[in-house]
């Protein structure tokens, strides 16, 4: 499952580098990367704000997490606003999963996605307490901080995230679809190829 988990990385970063540079080329810019090394974290927080699907991140954060965030002060105070902003952008994220997954396969929804979601979304503001608790007095060393995060980040995925995506075939699809991706280009290069040589 690590392979596995490697292999949905890789792929997420190719293809998503591919569009880049695409719209790129056509925009005539150059466009941010959509992750930032997340095997690096060395903690959830900076694997889902800082590391992780960016672009999501940069959608989420002014469409849930502050307005959530500004509501959320007025209720329990600034210090604690940030608590409930992170569930509810977690929980947004796992009913939008949730609506892929179930586009993707037309499988039944199981909502292991999205208990995935508010699963790393309550561990998030666990960690947010206990580094407001500490306040900075103790941090754990990087080299511990990367291999629990990623350990929890696959424990967790494998648990509750991949049996959805096996379920609805994703992978399958996917493959599929980049081998008719494949024998187009071949079918294009021998076309080309005959009317070069006519």
């Amino acid at each position: 499952m690590v392979i596995y988990s490697f292999h949905i990385y890789l792929s997420l970063e190719i293809i998503l580098a591919i569009a880049a540079a695409m719209v790129g080329g056509w925009l005539g810019a150059e466009l941010e990367p959509q992750f930032d090394e997340p095997y690096l974290s060395t903690s959830l927080q900076d694997f889902w704000g800082r590391r992780w699907n960016l672009m999501v991140t940069r959608i989420l954060r002014p469409t849930v997490y502050i307005p959530v965030l500004v509501w959320s002060s007025g209720v329990v105070g600034r210090k604690w606003a940030p608590l409930p902003a992170v569930m509810s952008t977690f929980f947004v994220s796992g009913l939008v999963h949730e609506l892929i997954f179930y586009y993707l396969g037309r499988v039944r929804p199981t909502w292991e996605i999205t208990c995935f979601f508010l699963l790393h979304g309550a561990c998030l503001n666990a960690e947010i307490v206990v580094k407001k608790a500490v306040n900075g007095r103790w941090r754990l060393p990087r080299v511990v901080g990367t291999i629990l995060t990623a350990g929890f980040v696959m424990a967790t995925g494998v648990w509750l995230f991949f049996p959805q995506l096996l379920r609805c075939k994703a992978d399958q699809k996917g493959l599929a679809e980049v081998a008719a991706v494949g024998a187009f280009v071949k079918d294009l290069v021998q076309a080309v190829k005959l009317t070069v040589n006519s």
